[in-house]
């Protein structure tokens, strides 16, 4: 299964943010990694539309947007006109009703759809849900800061999942080159990772050694 890596905005350094998009961007990451945070559902605040529609002017590269907020529907059609190409949103936060709604009404605009648990939720939340996204993100942190440590109790979560889901399987917190062995081989494809690859002096090196699986 082919492996893809996107870079979590979240651990870019703000100052020069122009510099270090094209900087991983070129480095050969294949989306940047959007965290939305409200300071309600997560005990953080990131960023809004605004700033999303700058980073869209800086990349032509998908842009997953990660809302981890407490009323994401209110939100979705601003951040799509921002220039999201994804949405992930929350299984705590949102009505299953209430989303495939969501999705049955913009997935015509070519949106594609995600949704995601927190490491402590079971993982039959979202069972209902898998025949109508196209990703599943598993948390491998409790959300809310980058740079926290793997939480490898989630792995058999991972492992569940790819025995009754086909579809993409994301992982997102705690994304090392050495983590990323373990998650790819309990079955997710997708690595949502910042601090390895925006801290890195060499990040194309680092993009390299999360897509090798020896």
């Amino acid at each position: 299964m082919n492996i893809k890596i996107g870079a979590s905005i979240l651990a870019a350094d703000f100052a020069y943010l122009d510099r270090e998009i094209q900087r991983i961007e070129k480095a050969g990451v294949d989306f940047f990694h959007i965290d939305i945070m409200d300071g309600h559902f997560i005990p953080n605040i990131t960023i809004g539309p605004g700033v999303l529609e700058d980073i869209r002017k800086l990349s032509k590269l998908p842009l997953d947007v990660h809302l981890m907020i407490e009323q994401p529907f209110t939100w979705v059609d601003r951040f799509i006109t921002a220039g999201a190409d994804m949405l992930t949103l929350h299984i705590e936060t949102i009505n299953p009703s209430a989303y495939l709604k969501c999705v049955r009404r913009l997935r015509p605009k070519g949106i594609k759809f995600g949704v995601s648990l927190n490491p402590n939720t079971p993982l039959k939340r979202v069972e209902t849900l898998l025949n109508m996204v196209d990703l599943v993100l598993v948390m491998t942190v409790s959300p809310g800061f980058g740079g926290q440590k793997f939480i490898a109790r989630v792995l058999p979560k991972i492992k569940a999942l790819r025995k009754i889901y086909k579809g993409d399987i994301a992982v997102d917190g705690g994304i090392n080159n050495l983590t990323a062995r373990r998650v790819v081989k309990a079955g997710a494809n997708i690595l949502s990772c910042g601090t390895y690859i925006f801290r890195s002096a060499y990040p194309k090196e680092a993009i390299r050694r999360l897509r090798c699986r020896e």
